[in-house]
C-alpha cells in the first residue's frame, strides 16, 4: 500500500509536470516618436486655399461713406503645442485691374481692417486687434492675431474685414492676399 501512494504521488507529479505550463508571453516595446506638427485651414474648406475671395462690392454712394464689411470668415488651427496666430497683407498696396490712367495706388494701411468675431482656440486676441470691440488695420508688417492658442484639433477663431478706401480711388477691382500663419510656442 505505501509503494501504491508513493508510486500515485509519482505519477501525479510527473502529470503535473508535463501539463504545468499552459501559456506563455512575450514583451514588445512599442516607441511612438511623435513631431511637432501644426495646421491652420479656413474651416469649411479644410484647405489653406480658403472659401474663395471674399469680395467687398462699392454700389453705393453710402458704401463710399461708411465701408463695407464682409462676412464672418473662419479658420481652424489643429496643433499638438500652444500657438499663436500671425496676420498681414502680402503686399503694402492693393493690385489694381481696370482701365485708370496712370495706374491707382491703393495703400492696404488706412483702407483694410479686421476684427476678431469669435475665438474659441484657448488664447487670447492679440493687440490692437479685439474680440467685438472695434477695428484694426492690416499692413504688410507681421501683426499677432491670436496669443497663447490652447493645442487641439478643432481651435477655431472667426474675422470679419472692413474696406474703407473713401472717394480716392477709381473704379476697378483692387485685390490682397491676406496671409495666416500659426505658429508653435
Amino acid at each position: 500500500m505505501k509503494k501504491a501512494l508513493i508510486l500515485t504521488t509519482l505519477i501525479i507529479i510527473s502529470a503535473h509536470q508535463l501539463f504545468a505550463q499552459t501559456n506563455s508571453s512575450a514583451t514588445q516595446k512599442v516607441n511612438l516618436n511623435l513631431s511637432d506638427a501644426i495646421e491652420i485651414t479656413y474651416y469649411g474648406s479644410g484647405s489653406g486655399s480658403g472659401n474663395g475671395s471674399v469680395n467687398l462690392a462699392f454700389n453705393t454712394v453710402n458704401d463710399y461713406a461708411n465701408g463695407v464689411v464682409s462676412w464672418d470668415e473662419h479658420y481652424k488651427v489643429r496643433s499638438n503645442k500652444n500657438f499663436k496666430v500671425s496676420v498681414k497683407a502680402n503686399a503694402a498696396n492693393f493690385t489694381y485691374v481696370g482701365s485708370a490712367s496712370p495706374t491707382p495706388v491703393m495703400p492696404v494701411s488706412g483702407v483694410l481692417d479686421l476684427i476678431v468675431t469669435s475665438n474659441t482656440t484657448g488664447g487670447s486676441v492679440a493687440s490692437p486687434f479685439t474680440l467685438n470691440t472695434s477695428w484694426a488695420g492690416l499692413s504688410s508688417a507681421m501683426q499677432d492675431l491670436i496669443s497663447n492658442g490652447s493645442r487641439g484639433g478643432d481651435q477655431m477663431f472667426a474675422v470679419k474685414y472692413r474696406a474703407t478706401p473713401g472717394f480716392n480711388y477709381p473704379a476697378g477691382n483692387y485685390t490682397i492676399d491676406v496671409v495666416y500663419t500659426a505658429t508653435q510656442l
